[in-house]
């Protein structure tokens, strides 16, 4: 059973139990062409569980039998109040926090999996598959778009910016409401830029976010 527990940037916990992980995938189009996937007409939408969470700062591990584990690093959304077919003043209203995520992919499982057409939660959802950050009050942040970086190494890995995602932050949880209700404590991850590719025993991982969080993890 996952000990995981959300947390604020100061270290004091977020009194909320952490129920799924609502994800979307291709939501930058640089991402989706370089893993050749056609870009959808809505939102792909996906779930893990909470036992998929982990806290990020401790030493990633994960099924390393089962093929190369991909990083895609992902903003994180933190909800507050229940939405279900929401507006967008009430997502607006219900966002609690942000933080940063590693939605880990057993890439050449989830190639298997869509070459028969079938869902891709064996890939997305095992025990470990989703690292995430402390989060930051969102009105600690700025506001309008975000930016977020990956470095691997002291080498930029990753990039993203809010403003290249396809389906904006609000827009989409609108959406992800109007197909499932969204519960206190439930995170959302808003898709992953480009540079993805395989995590390596003894890598060093460093995150931030627009210079108010900073998050470090290594590969066991």
């Amino acid at each position: 059973m996952s000990e995981y527990q959300h947390h604020w940037k100061d270290g004091t916990p977020v009194h909320l139990p952490l129920g799924k992980i609502v994800c979307i995938g291709r939501n930058y189009a640089e991402h989706a062409r370089e893993l050749n996937n056609p870009v959808p007409d809505e939102p792909l939408l996906f779930i893990k569980p909470a036992t998929a969470a982990v806290h990020i700062t401790r030493p990633l591990d994960f099924p390393r039998a089962r093929g190369e584990v991909h990083f895609e690093t992902e903003l994180a959304v933190l909800i507050g109040r229940p939405l279900s077919n929401a507006s967008a003043s009430d997502v607006e209203g219900a966002i609690l926090g942000y933080g940063l995520a590693l939605d880990l992919t057993l890439r050449e499982l989830q190639s298997k999996l869509k070459e028969k057409g079938q869902p891709w939660e064996r890939a997305k959802a095992f025990d470990g598959a989703c690292p995430l950050s402390p989060f930051v009050a969102a009105d600690k942040l700025p506001k309008g778009d975000l930016h977020f970086t990956l470095d691997i190494d002291g080498q930029r890995q990753q990039t993203g910016d809010s403003r290249d995602m396809l389906n904006p932050i609000v827009p989409l949880i609108v959406h992800m409401s109007s197909q499932f209700t969204l519960l206190p404590g439930d995170v959302v991850l808003t898709g992953t830029p480009k540079g993805v590719g395989p995590l390596v025993s003894g890598q060093t991982l460093s995150l931030e976010l627009e210079d108010v969080l900073f998050v470090e993890t290594t590969v066991v």
